[in-house]
């Protein structure tokens, strides 16, 4: 399937959207995430909340006991790869968070298309990304597990609006997922994001980023984009 498509129909469901704010699209559920490829959507945000599994587990997570996390493996491969990966880096025994981050690794390559994508978990208590950017990647997955969620704007409603002060900024949840575009599916970008500035604060942040793996010639591009 061509990203630049529209599915009416996913895998035999019909995708319901709940509210349409173009270039951003709000959904109920994860499969409808893939109104990502609808032509003037850029941000696809499925608003949720973390099961009581998963919260549990992070109540007890100390976020400065943990290496962050950086692997790419095939999505038939996440049930060995992820856990030995989360293991190495000293997370403990998290099978809720395990689980988790699959599904949403599925969901992102259902939507690319990618049999392979690349994981990135990590501990963020800077604000070393905190100017809105669009990313070098065709489509970037974020959720936030712990702390404050990814800020974005709409770079297009604020030129029309011809608004010479500050954009209106917007905010994912906890637990939110939001699937951006980046530059090299729009390379004309209609929302930019970042990471919420935290830098003068004791606050951390525990982020999920799940991007296509880079081929070999893209790879130094996309590994300079962490933000999140």
């Amino acid at each position: 399937m061509a990203l630049t498509e529209l599915p009416e129909r996913v895998a035999g469901n019909q995708v319901d959207l709940d509210v349409r704010v173009a270039p951003a699209v709000h959904v109920s559920c994860p499969t409808a995430l893939r109104q990502i490829h609808n032509r003037d959507t850029a941000l696809t945000v499925w608003r949720r909340s973390l099961s009581d599994d998963v919260d549990a587990e992070l109540a007890g997570l100390v976020l400065g006991e943990v290496d962050d996390i950086l692997f790419a493996s095939e999505t038939g491969a996440l049930e060995t790869a992820l856990p030995g990966a989360m293991e190495q880096a000293g997370y403990p025994g998290l099978p809720a968070l395990t689980a988790d981050i699959a599904m949403l690794a599925r969901q992102h390559a259902a939507v690319t298309g990618d049999a392979k994508i690349r994981i990135r978990l990590e501990v963020v208590e800077t604000d070393a990304c905190r100017k809105f950017h669009s990313d070098y990647v065709t489509l970037r997955t974020i959720t936030t597990y712990l702390g404050e969620g990814t800020q974005w704007i709409e770079v297009k409603a604020r030129d029309m609006a011809g608004l010479s002060g500050e954009p209106e900024i917007r905010q994912l949840g906890v637990g939110d997922v939001g699937m951006f575009k980046g530059r090299l599916w729009q390379e004309a970008p209609t929302i930019l994001h970042r990471s919420p500035p935290i830098g003068d604060t004791d606050a951390q942040r525990l982020v999920l980023v799940i991007d296509p793996a880079p081929d070999e010639d893209e790879r130094a591009i996309r590994l300079e984009e962490k933000c999140a």
